[in-house]
């Protein structure tokens, strides 16, 4: 199956979707053996050339094989189209940059802090970044007003084991082209856990069948770290790629082909945008009307004086 075949279904799709159809992966299909080495081997051709230059093909396969067994019971469609979605970015699944997870028998391309880092460094407008967490005993200083690059200071007890070590929060910055620095993006335990229980569907459904699987389950530290550093993409240049992922990701949660956003990223930025100013206008109609204006009684009286002295006069 050549690339550009897949090219044009993921469009026929994309077009079905803007027509008002509601596509989504169909959890009834029937399971077939997609862990089998065999079976991904077929698309290779399609997978190089989705692939990046500087991302070879055998590099990507050998880091994707050892996690294909887990998505056994994942719908062959979602396995595909994930594998596709991942290369497409250029980041491996090695579980540093990417990970590709079943999620209620559909696979699912997940970056990973790392994987937002490494597309934040390739677009040329970031020279680096650091992401950290800041455990109980560190010492840390943060000072919003004092001047830019020294409001903040990190000392982490390096000796301490981090076991015994509650993370109080995550923190991310970036040194920008031109020697800047960004703002400083920071989430604490308590709103990590707050996105995780209001915005993770996967954690959702881990929670609700008892299986207790998901990244935030099994990866809670990374998936902090995460969201700190998604939340310094808003903060910093970002490339149309950079802003595809984010895109990505949020199909995977409503349930739509990820494949679709990862096609063209630019398209994908755009209509990502329109959704979120779609959701923000109907949000702001929400907002209560502002208080007229009260009259205030002092000024009424003293002018009332002033009057009363005019005409003693």
């Amino acid at each position: 199956m050549a690339l550009t075949t897949l090219k044009e279904r993921v469009q026929q799709r994309a077009a079905a979707v803007a027509s008002g159809e509601d596509i989504r992966h169909d959890r009834a299909e029937e399971e077939t053996p997609a862990g089998n080495g065999h079976d991904i081997e077929q698309y290779r051709a399609d997978i190089e050339a989705a692939l990046p230059k500087h991302v070879s093909v055998d590099q990507f396969l050998a880091a994707l094989r050892p996690a294909l067994p887990k998505l056994r019971k994942c719908t062959p469609a979602s396995v595909l189209q994930s594998v596709i979605t991942c290369a497409r970015f250029g980041l491996v699944p090695d579980g540093q940059q990417a990970v590709i997870t079943a999620d209620d028998k559909i696979a699912t391309f997940i970056a990973t802090y790392e994987g937002y880092i490494e597309l934040m460094w390739r677009s040329g407008l970031v020279k680096s970044v650091i992401a950290q967490l800041v455990y109980e005993g560190d010492e840390y200083e943060f000072v919003p007003t004092a001047r830019a690059g020294e409001e903040f200071v990190h000392r982490p007890n390096i000796l301490a084991s981090k076991k015994d070590r509650k993370p109080l929060f995550a923190y991310a910055f970036a040194w920008l082209d031109g020697g800047a620095r960004s703002n400083i993006a920071i989430i604490t335990l308590e709103e990590a856990e707050e996105i995780r229980n209001e915005h993770s569907k996967a954690y959702q459904r881990a929670e609700a069948n008892g299986e207790k699987n998901s990244l935030w389950h099994t990866r809670f530290d990374r998936m902090h770290l995460k969201t700190a550093v998604r939340r310094l993409a808003k903060l910093v240049p970002k490339s149309a790629e950079l802003r595809a992922l984010v895109a990505v990701e949020e199909a995977a949660e409503h349930g739509r082909p990820q494949v679709i956003a990862a096609i063209d990223p630019e398209v994908a930025a755009l209509e990502a945008d329109a959704r979120r100013a779609h959701r923000a206008a109907e949000a702001s109609q929400d907002v209560p009307a502002a208080r007229l204006p009260v009259k205030q009684r002092g000024r009424a009286k003293r002018r009332r004086r002033h009057r009363d002295k005019n005409k003693k006069r």
